[in-house]
């Protein structure tokens, strides 16, 4: 065995063992190019990988290259050597770079006297049959005979690294799906928070849209005030998605929801080491919203010792880990929301003076539902959509009388009850209208509906016949005999119960038939 031979064994011994030693695909890559450059005094090595989903081949780690050209060595099949190699699945010798005009120089990384003194050659990485990228080294200018000993050396390397970079070829095309659907879903997010989708009829929250139009754009904080349910939590989003922070991140901090103990590391994170069974540093939701917006939800309830740390980090722009020893930089756009009377919590001592005219540069105050009553039935029209599309369903509007409950109703649990209340009517409706008995019954109480407490057989019988003989009539334009064969009976009953319950058919008839009967 000669030393040549010798050497070039030990070499794939090491490559063998470097890429069966580290389940870091790009570090076993960079090795083996060292690897590499130290046995065979390499100038230059690549390794790219071929994208199918976007069609380039991309320099993935390089031996020689600054990190600028790196990013550059991008190419196409068939364009320039590495190309061609890719396209064609074979390996291509060029014994001098600069008498070869198919030698694109992409990564500028050659000087032009330095391109008479180099060999190139590239070999394709393969799996089964398939070009999965390429390995390319540039060397000292050689004869034919020692660069044709290195392409069989290379091939033998590029087979060895067959795995390793399907691997990596398989996290690119991950990584660049998860991009596109990260894409795909900010702008359906942008979309959905669009001021002109968002529901507001009455003049209350008419008022409340213009004042989310006047912030959005600034860097402000936001206190929002309102009842349990009102919306809070949309319209930060809102805020947000129509802010200049858009694209970064909303984050939002439940106060409520997150144990006394573990808030302080869930907001501001710790540092390794900094209790019992902190293992690993831990990055806090304010750093998570670096460039975006933190959603400080329920900040009344806020302990007073994380008060005091929250407002350091808001007029500081910074905070400290737990265990931390060094600043942390953060650029966020702050917005709370609270049902609580902050100003009460501060008499008594519960709520930081300082914090609470830092949180109150823009206030918001968001009216409850029963205040508001233009906007109940867009809104129940707008879930009925939404639960329809959820679950399957074919229902096509709301009946007069459970327009009427929804109206009477007080909704103390605000939209948030109107929402889960439209959610189980859509669940339990078998029909194409949503009537008055698919609602909860909280809602036919007296005290929402002004009727008894509790109705009788009859009545209860009395309700529900009425009730479905008057969406019938209408939905036949009072044409008794279609609304007969609508509720499968005889025309002789219909007209029984209609004089029975006092309904006047021709109510429901269009206005020139009502005039020609007058």
């Amino acid at each position: 065995m000669t030393q040549h031979s010798l050497e070039e064994i030990t070499c794939l011994y090491e490559i063998a063992s470097t890429l069966a030693s580290t389940l870091e695909l790009r570090e076993a890559l960079e090795k083996t190019l060292g690897v590499l450059s130290e046995r065979f005094a390499l100038k230059r090595g690549t390794i790219t990988i071929f994208n199918p989903r976007t069609g380039e081949i991309q320099i993935e780690v390089a031996h020689g290259l600054s990190e600028e050209a790196r990013r550059r060595g991008r190419y196409r099949p068939g364009e320039g050597i590495t190309g061609e190699v890719v396209a064609t699945g074979q390996p291509i010798i060029v014994p001098q770079i600069s008498e070869d005009p198919r030698f694109l120089n992409r990564t500028r990384s050659r000087r032009e006297e330095e391109k008479r003194k180099l060999s190139f050659i590239c070999v394709p990485i393969k799996s089964g049959g398939q070009v999965l990228g390429t390995l390319s080294v540039d060397r000292p200018a050689a004869d034919a005979v020692e660069l044709a000993q290195n392409l069989q050396f290379l091939t033998i390397v590029a087979g060895l690294l067959a795995q390793t970079v399907a691997k990596l070829q398989a996290l690119e095309e991950e990584r660049a799906r998860l991009l596109e659907e990260n894409l795909r879903l900010k702008q359906e997010l942008k979309g959905h928070y669009q001021l002109e989708n968002f529901i507001a009829t009455s003049s209350r929250m008419q008022e409340v849209l213009e004042m989310i139009n006047r912030v959005a754009g600034s860097p402000a904080t936001v206190l929002l005030r309102g009842e349990s349910g009102t919306g809070k939590t949309l319209i930060a989003r809102l805020i947000h998605y129509n802010s200049p922070r858009a694209e970064g991140p909303f984050v939002t901090v439940p106060c409520t929801a997150i144990p006394e103990t573990l808030l302080e590391s869930e907001l501001f994170g710790y540092e390794r080491g900094a209790f019992t069974g902190a293992q690993a540093r831990k990055i806090g939701l304010m750093e998570k919203a670096h460039g975006g917006t933190l959603f400080l939800d329920e900040i009344g309830d806020l302990p007073l010792p994380i008060q005091a740390k929250l407002l350091h980090a808001l007029q500081e722009k910074e905070f400290y880990r737990l265990g931390g020893t060094e600043p942390v930089k953060v650029d966020v756009r702050i917005i709370a929301a609270t049902n609580r009377n902050l100003e009460n919590l501060v008499e008594k001592g519960l709520f930081r003076e300082d914090l609470y005219y830092r949180l109150s540069v823009f206030p918001i105050y968001i009216p409850p539902l029963r205040e508001r009553p233009t906007d109940i039935i867009p809104l129940a029209e707008y879930f009925l959509d939404k639960y329809c599309q959820r679950y399957q369903k074919k229902i096509k509007r709301l009946s007069s009388p459970a327009i009427d409950l929804l109206m009477q109703y007080h909704w103390p649990g605000n939209v948030r009850e109107l929402e889960n209340a439209m959610e189980r009517a859509v669940l339990i409706c078998d029909e194409e209208v949503i009537r008055s008995y698919h609602l909860p019954p909280s809602l036919q109480t007296a005290r929402s509906s002004d009727t008894p407490s509790r109705l009788t057989l009859p009545e209860a019988v009395k309700k529900v016949e009425k009730e479905l003989i008057v969406e019938a009539l209408k939905e036949t334009r009072g044409n008794q005999s279609k609304a007969a064969r609508l509720l499968g009976t005889t025309l002789r009953v219909l007209n029984y119960k209609i004089r029975k319950y006092g309904i006047d058919p021709k109510l429901f008839r269009p206005l020139s038939k009502r005039s020609s009967h007058a």
